[in-house]
């Protein structure tokens, strides 16, 4: 029997030899205290506590419920939200130049979708030499194939926001019969179907096509049909450019509307609008289109960005007969003399039938993008600036822009009514997006110009509709950029702050956010936007970019279908 002594000394031995034990985990990784919530739902805002541990929301407290956590952060007096989604994004190749995204995610955007027409992948060998080729300022190597390989590709290389893609209508046209401008066989579209479904189970979110470039343009509805069916068995939808959003506008909603319903998916109208004066009233007409549609039970939506303007290439002044059979074709006929007149013609004709207004509209297009670092200097200027520097009409010197730049031209064109933007916002099935990259005014960007929207799209919502103009609540606005999108496109766990959603998080202040962007000088960060976290990690930290890039592929139904 041992003795009180020597047990105790054992005891003391062992105690002694013993790791000590680990401090107490606190158990959350950051809290967000005494800030107004916005949960995404478009219901009043709570005063709750947010706690996050790792990656996800675990658990909303009382206000000032006795709590601990590594991180504490007072947002008194501040808005926290589900981080924002942009449903159309051009960030990707900005992204493969700069993973911060900076323009975006200072805004408060948390996911970056793209697939307007074209995707990632997938691709053939023949596709990405054009893609190489058509390269400007940002140039990098094309590693991957497929649809996914892409979106993982920008994962390992490190991006702050979060990634998804739709696959691109054209892509898999492309892909299977290049450029050629012909409908498709059924056995051709079987082919495609094919890599839709392919890429449904590397994670899309359905189809998006863009039917006003070529060589989408020679699309029947039948073949988009039936993309939207192949990617409607795994649970996607089908978003698209719609045909026509001027003189056919209304036509063109049919179509989205026909597709949607003819295979059976979600239907959205990219960038909803209304070109050109005389086409105007039309934008009340394709809403109660697509109101109608709704009322009978068809799942329809669409978005927007904030602006009287779009931006697209100088190409899209071209008749169709140019722009056939891809960029090498278009330019090869422009640099004929023969089929440069018939061209020159054809734009004059087209011009002629513009009323005053469209005209002006014309000559005050904005030139934003070339690729010759001999026209680069015009970067800035107006279609009538130059056309008058070079004492030529306005046919011919789009004419010569592009051939001389052989490239599509990027610019800014002045066809929409502030009025139709505000009557599309009112619509609670709207959602936005920039059509626009996210970038810095830094580097290899400044080589360029952009449109305002990719630097002020988003705190221009809650700016000028919310805080200006009322035309919404900061509740309704913070729906529209976050869980409606989500809820369209089956994001599980996004665009939401119960327990289990990411913690992609956005906290701001509604009495002073503001987009600084304008047509004269876009390349200016919006203010307001105090902390953002994606994924848990904090991206933004008082209003600064902290360098972190945490951002994940965000996988749509198919995939998860597959796991």
């Amino acid at each position: 029997m041992r003795t009180p002594i020597l047990l105790a000394s054992v005891l003391l031995a062992a105690c002694a030899s013993a790791p000590s034990p680990a401090p107490t985990a606190k158990p959350y990784d950051l809290l967000i205290r005494n800030g107004v919530v916005y949960d995404g739902s478009g219901e009043a805002p709570k005063r709750v506590d947010v706690a996050i541990r790792g990656d996800r929301v675990v658990e909303l407290l009382a206000p000032g419920a006795p709590a601990d956590a590594n991180e504490i952060v007072d947002a008194h007096g501040l808005a926290v939200a589900p981080g924002f989604i942009n449903v159309l994004s051009w960030a990707g190749d900005a992204l493969i130049e700069d993973g911060r995204g900076m323009s975006d995610t200072l805004q408060g955007v948390t996911l970056e979708i793209f697939g307007e027409g074209t995707s990632g992948g997938p691709l053939t060998p023949a596709m990405k030499t054009e893609m190489l080729q058509l390269q400007d300022d940002i140039r990098y190597d094309i590693t991957w194939d497929s649809f996914g390989g892409y979106l993982e590709h920008l994962e390992r290389k490190g991006v702050t926001p979060n990634v998804a893609s739709f696959v691109g209508a054209t892509t898999v046209r492309q892909n299977v019969i290049g450029n050629a401008p012909r409908a498709a066989t059924a056995e051709e579209v079987a082919r495609m179907q094919a890599l839709v479904r392919q890429a449904m189970r590397e994670g899309a979110l359905g189809v998006g096509s863009s039917l006003i470039y070529e060589p989408a343009t020679n699309a029947e509805t039948s073949e988009l049909v039936a993309l939207a069916k192949a990617a409607g068995e795994s649970g996607g939808g089908y978003i698209s450019h719609i045909r026509d959003e001027g003189e056919k506008l209304l036509e063109s909603i049919d179509e989205l509307i026909a597709i949607g319903r003819a295979a059976g998916v979600h239907a959205e109208a990219y960038h909803l609008k209304a070109s050109g004066v005389r086409n105007w009233p039309k934008m009340a007409q394709a809403i109660a289109r697509i109101e109608a549609a709704r009322e009978a039970g068809q799942p329809v939506t669409a978005d927007m960005y904030l602006y009287p303007a779009s931006s697209t290439g100088l190409d899209t002044q071209l008749p169709k007969w140019v722009r056939e059979g891809g960029a090498g074709e278009r330019i090869a006929r422009l640099k004929d003399p023969v089929q440069r007149g018939r061209a020159i013609t054809d734009v004059k004709a087209e011009i002629a039938r513009r009323n005053p207004a469209e005209l002006d509209a014309l000559r005050r297009t904005l030139l934003v993008q070339f690729r010759s670092e001999s026209l680069k200097p015009l970067t800035g200027r107006t279609l009538a600036e130059v056309a008058e520097q070079r004492g030529t009409d306005l046919a011919t010197t789009i004419v010569d822009l592009i051939a001389g730049d052989e490239s599509r031209v990027g610019v800014v064109f002045f066809s929409m009514s502030e009025d139709n933007v505000r009557l599309g916002l009112r619509q609670p099935w709207v959602s936005l997006g920039s059509d626009g990259a996210s970038e810095a005014p830094e580097g290899v960007f400044l080589k360029g110009s952009t449109h305002p929207r990719a630097y002020g799209n988003f705190a221009r919502l809650f700016a000028r509709y919310v805080r200006e103009e009322q035309l919404l609540s900061v509740q309704e606005a913070v729906r529209r950029v976050t869980a409606l999108p989500a809820r369209n496109w089956k994001l599980a766990s996004r665009g939401c702050l119960d327990p289990g959603c990411h913690a992609d998080i956005v906290v701001f202040d509604p009495a002073t956010i503001q987009d600084h962007a304008s047509f004269a000088k876009p390349m200016q960060y919006a203010t307001g936007v105090r902390q953002v976290w994606i994924n848990g990690v904090r991206v933004v930290r008082d209003g600064a970019h902290t360098g972190a890039t945490p951002g994940r592929v965000v996988r749509g139904p198919g995939w998860k279908a597959t796991r």
